[in-house]
């Protein structure tokens, strides 16, 4: 099959690799109908994330359908068409068993594209199974399916609830990439009272304002004087920090107000400086984190609802080939526009079968 291939710092190629294969009991392989790009695939390309070595296939956000399972696979069968977690779980471990997927000790947690490989490829082997992919009703398409895969669960669990947004805060989103967007869709679930997002890109300041941003502000523009503007000087009650470098988490640090919250979800690949001389003395709260998926199957009842925004966030779509075009069109978001980009997702025709689960029509 062909995939795409991390071959060290700022090197990959889309090449032949040897098909998956069973390894486990647990394990599906999954045709890969739809696959996208995170922010974090490029950290990896860059050299931040060490624990990728050369060889890996990339990508840990897909939508597929099963072609084949292991013995111990219960959930899913051949011809289920499924999103697929960024997140695997193995079920049984300490932290699994509190929901805490994203550290799972069990072999599971950000393995995709990590340290198995990925799904940015034309088949991927998913381990446990059972709780690592999701069964897609017909009513979601796969374009919007795979948002669901990592970045509205990220956001969401990452961003808004460590952030612990409630009705009536003043919330601050740094960072208007796919996961600022996300955070910003999510954040209205809860009714703040208003919304602030800034970003270099007045591109991504447009679609922060669609997606229902109150104000925005350019990164250059004086953003924490605009945030002190709004607050009477006392700063915001929650700030998500959605980029991954240091200029914008010390930015979020200075934007919070004495007894907020700052929620990192941004992957740093550099130090950035806590400056506890200052911080020290407001009563801050700053959380990171790893996504758990755990709100998957509720955000994917969302969507298939309608509640949650899909392909509005999906600005360029490529055919699976296209991978090498696709990383730079995303990776030059700045001059191309990209906000999320998705290779393959071709129309499905599917029926429910008696059992409950859907296959592919005639």
């Amino acid at each position: 099959m062909k995939a795409l291939v991390f071959q060290g710092p700022g090197q990959t190629a889309w090449q032949d690799v040897p098909d998956p294969a069973i390894k486990d009991a647990a394990d599906a392989i999954v045709r890969v109908d739809a696959v996208t790009i995170c922010g974090t695939d490029l950290h990896i390309v860059k050299g931040d994330v060490p624990e990728v070595t050369p060889g890996r296939i990339l990508g840990h956000e897909a939508v597929g359908t099963v072609v084949e399972i292991g013995g111990d696979v219960h959930t899913v069968r051949p011809g289920d068409r499924v999103l697929i977690s960024c997140i695997s779980s193995c079920g049984r471990c300490s932290y699994c068993r509190e929901s805490r997927y994203g550290q799972c000790r069990g072999g599971g947690g950000w393995v995709l594209g990590h340290t198995i490989d990925g799904a940015q490829a034309e088949y991927v082997r998913v381990p446990f199974a059972d709780l690592s992919v999701h069964l897609l009703p017909s009513a979601v398409e796969s374009h919007d399916a795979v948002l669901l895969a990592d970045i509205f669960p990220t956001s969401y669990e990452v961003g808004v609830l460590n952030g612990k947004v409630r009705p009536g805060d003043t919330v601050v989103v740094v960072g208007a990439g796919p996961i600022g967007l996300a955070a910003i869709a999510t954040a209205r679930l809860y009714s703040p009272g208003r919304i602030i997002a800034v970003d270099l890109a007045e591109s991504r300041l447009a679609a922060a304002r669609a997606f229902g941003a109150d104000a925005t502000a350019g990164a250059t523009e004086q953003p924490e004087q605009l945030v002190a503007d709004l607050t009477d000087g006392l700063g915001a009650d929650v700030v998500i920090e959605a980029v991954g470098v240091p200029e914008a988490f010390e930015m979020c640090t200075r934007m919070v107000r004495p007894g907020g919250r700052v929620a990192n979800i941004g992957v740093h690949g550099k130090p950035a400086t806590l400056h506890l001389e200052d911080l020290w003395i407001k009563d801050v709260t700053i959380t990171t984190g790893l996504v758990d998926t755990s709100s998957t199957p509720m955000l994917l009842r969302m969507m298939a609802a309608g509640r949650l925004p899909g392909g509005e966030l999906v600005t360029h779509r490529f055919e699976l080939g296209q991978m090498e075009e696709a990383y730079d069109v995303f990776s030059r978001a700045g001059d191309t526009g990209a906000l999320k980009v998705v290779l393959g997702g071709p129309q499905h025709d599917v029926v429910a079968s008696a059992a409950g689960h859907e296959t592919d029509g005639a």
